[in-house]
């Protein structure tokens, strides 16, 4: 029933299957990637036409995780996958920025690509394994595709690259990085890294690129086995005589507008000149139209390739090297946490940090499962920051994909977070853009940092490299600006430190570079950002020592595991009431690390002592704050340490003798006490006469001491007491017998014995309210 194709080769230490004709028949192409028990579906569907006017290339990629890949069920109300995660974006973007440009120019067919997650083990990651499963799907689909290409994942630890490390190798490594690229050349990086050198970076790429040769032959085997029929192309038209047209035309006016340095004048006078362009061709059929307007980006990018290759003079003035004038400012707005406002040429960003409790941090849920992100970098790109009026409001694919760039460059030099346990939010608003706005919000993202105080590193800076190559020659471009990036052959972005890289991104328009290239433009870099950190400098070269008085306060404190179930109580109880007496958010692990935070710093003493009070035990001879809770004759009970009551008694109140307590204290009142004493039943015995309740210092104890009785002398005779019988062995006689008092009914009766003789003092009258039993026998 099924003409099922495959293939398998031994990559990375496991195997990767690629398999076909079994899923998703009616897709143009269909590939089940499978490394490990990670299982991948990409499946490819393109349009036979292409819609009328249409000039552009409409490739879509969506990446999607299933939840049931990891045996998990979707949180939320409606228990079912719904729009993409941040991270499903990030993999569409990784898995389109290759293929993109490996497509001929002229097609305009539209084309679906969707890989979807079926199975994932927990440590081999999806992304390469889709981005596989997409080149495969494609080189199958027959469609006009200049591959295959293939990607991979290397790792970096104790001086070895890992290919195809698991997730647990990444975390314990220095290096995540992903290489995507056909069998010549590299089509794409994505990294991050602890700052490693620029050698190290160069190898791990270069090492990605021979380990994906294996995969490259795998799918031209499964290719040749499975492959559709390739599209047949329409001949292209000849433009020769139009393109000549146009450069006599507009070439000088084109020539002459890319010398304006500023980038308004320099976009009127191109959109002059393409008006001139329009308005000639205004007789020919709406396709010529469209045809001539292709032409005129041509034409402006051959004059001002030409030039650069000609004369290493840049459309702004510049040479190839040097960056453009950067102004920084530390502690831009009063109010938050930690701003800058970072400008370089006509790229600006106004980067914001904000600080916050562990409640702030981002809840992520994915096929790993629930997991929580301290650290939070949101870049924001408004129309206004080009001039132009357009879409505002959620965040593009655009968006989130230079945030994260922005996020990989900053995370590498944060403080851990039991150095610094706060949620750090990072966010970054484009003012004006003419060049890499993602590498300023690296630069603006790292002094807004060390304006709030959080402990970095080392400060990060960024940097974007282009690329003009025609054959053999070749200009490496130091800061590109936007034009320079539209019409050259490469987006190459470099973060880092003053130590080394901590991120690095690129993307290539052309069919690859070379390693000579990629060494140029790593060492270039290293230059450009070292200037960039000497002007960052001159803002602020350190982290402030203080936080902003905005800011909350985090104290950490340690307790004994056995003592978490005290501190939280029954149900929550006791936790619950020191928040809401003290008003400290109190937050406690399993470990028994409590953080207690507030903008008040004596709302965190508050808790701080009053945890304290439940997990120690009171010092004797130690002086404590309390609080009079209640009084009684005899004393007053103080609430000390937070949780432990003990008894003031109303001689340990003052030296002078107190005749009333009530005189003296009142519930509520704030006392200093010394312990005094802890019996063996854990009550507590204290004193405020022995404390000066003004500064907490001991006092001397000047009571005068009690004199000792003096023995007590001999009390002499007290006569015959007669013989009361034995106490306890003797016969006592009978016990009780029904009502009587004993044996005999209601009277004395029983055997006691004689009666003892009676003294002197027994002589005399009995007083009248004597009760018939103490009656003597004579009356």
């Amino acid at each position: 029933m099924f003409d099922t194709k495959k293939v398998s080769i031994e990559w990375g230490g496991q195997t990767l299957t690629l398999e076909t004709g079994r899923v998703a028949r009616q897709a143009d192409g269909a590939v089940i990637a499978t490394l490990g028990e990670t299982v991948v579906l990409c499946a490819v569907t393109a349009a036979k036409s292409v819609k009328e006017g249409q000039d552009f290339f409409p490739l879509t990629v969506h990446y999607q995780e299933k939840y049931s890949a990891a045996g998990r069920i979707p949180g939320g109300f409606f228990k079912r996958e719904r729009g993409a995660t941040e991270k499903e974006t990030l993999v569409s973007r990784l898995i389109d920025r290759p293929i993109r440009p490996l497509f001929p120019e002229g097609f305009y067919n539209e084309i679906n690509c969707i890989a979807q997650v079926l199975s994932y083990d927990g440590e081999n990651e999806p992304d390469v394994l889709a981005m596989v499963a997409a080149s495969a799907a494609l080189t199958l689909s027959g469609v006009p595709f200049m591959g295959p290409i293939a990607a991979a994942r290397v790792g970096y630890k104790d001086g070895e690259y890992q290919l195809n490390p698991t997730d647990t190798q990444i975390e314990e490594g220095e290096l995540d990085l992903v290489v995507a690229g056909t069998h010549d050349a590299v089509m794409m990086v994505e990294s991050e890294a602890k700052e490693l050198s620029e050698e190290i970076m160069l190898g791990a790429v270069m090492f990605a690129h021979r380990g994906i040769q294996p995969v490259i032959d795998a799918i031209i085997d499964l290719a040749e086995q499975a492959a559709k029929d390739p599209w047949e192309m329409a001949a292209q038209a000849d433009v020769s005589a139009a393109k000549t047209k146009l450069k006599k035309l507009i070439g000088t006016d084109i020539a002459a507008a890319y010398k304006l340095t500023n980038k308004s004048a320099r976009s009127e006078a191109l959109n002059a000149a393409r008006a001139k362009a329009k308005d000639a061709f205004s007789d020919a059929t709406p396709q010529d139209q469209m045809a001539a307007m292709k032409l005129v980006k041509k034409l402006e990018a051959e004059i001002v390739r030409g030039a650069i290759l000609k004369t290493g003079i840049r459309i702004d003035g510049r040479d190839t090297k040097t960056v453009r004038p950067i102004l920084a400012e530390a502690h831009f707005l009063p109010r938050a946490h930690g701003s800058a406002l970072f400008t370089r040429g006509e790229t600006q960003t106004i980067a914001t940090c904000t600080l916050g409790t562990k409640d702030a941090e981002q809840m992520i849920d994915g096929l790993t499962g629930l997991h929580y992100e301290h650290f939070m970098l949101h870049y924001n790109f408004p129309p206004y920051s080009v001039g132009e009026v357009g879409r505002f409001g959620a965040p593009s694919r655009r968006d989130v994909g230079h945030g994260k760039l922005a996020w990989r460059a900053l995370q590498a030099v944060l403080p851990t977070k039991d150095e610094f346990p706060y949620t750090i939010r990072v966010t970054s608003d484009i003012t004006e853009s003419n060049g890499s706005s993602s590498m300023a919000t690296v630069c603006g993202g790292s002094l807004a940092m060390m304006d709030a105080g959080v402990p970095i590193k080392r400060p990060v800076s960024g940097i974007a490299m282009g690329l003009i190559l025609e054959g053999k020659d070749f200009a490496v471009l130091s800061d590109i600006l936007g034009d320079e990036d539209h019409l050259g052959d490469m987006d190459f972005k470099v973060a880092g430190t003053s130590e080394g890289i901590t991120s690095l991104q690129m993307d290539i328009k052309i069919a690859g570079i070379t390693e000579e290239i990629m060494k140029v433009a790593l060492e270039q870099a290293n230059a450009g950002r070292a200037h960039i950190l000497g002007e960052m400098a001159k803002a602020l070269d350190h982290t402030r020592e203080e936080l902003s008085a905005h800011a909350p306060r985090i104290e950490t404190m340690q307790i004994d595991k056995a003592k978490i179930r005290e501190v939280i109580g029954t149900g929550g109880k006791v936790i619950r009431e020191i928040v809401a007496t003290t008003g400290a958010k109190v937050d406690i692990d399993d470990e028994g690390l409590i953080k207690i935070s507030s903008s008040d710093v004596a709302q965190i003493e508050a808790a701080r002592a009053w945890i304290l009070g439940i997990v120690e035990e009171p010092e004797v001879g130690k002086v404590y704050n309390g609080k009079v809770v209640n009084l009684v004759d005899f004393g007053a009970f103080v609430n000390f340490m937070g949780g432990r009551d003990g008894l003031v008694h109303v001689s340990e109140i003052k030296n002078e003798r107190v005749e009333k307590v009530a005189d003296a204290l009142t519930e509520g009142q704030e006392v200093k006490v010394k312990v005094l004493e802890i019996d063996s039943r854990g009550k507590v015995r204290l004193s405020m006469r022995v404390v000066d309740q003004e500064t907490g210092a001991e006092l001397e104890d000047t009571r005068p001491q009690r004199e000792e009785r003096a023995p007590r002398g001999d009390r002499g005779d007290r006569g015959d007491r007669g013989d009361r019988g034995p106490r306890r062995d003797g016969d006592r006689g009978p016990r009780r017998d029904g009502g009587g008092r004993r044996d005999g009914g209601g009277g004395r009766g029983g055997d006691r014995g004689p009666r003892r003789e009676r003294s002197e003092k027994d002589d005399g009258p009995e007083p009248e309210f004597a009760p018939a039993f103490l009656k003597r026998d004579d009356d």
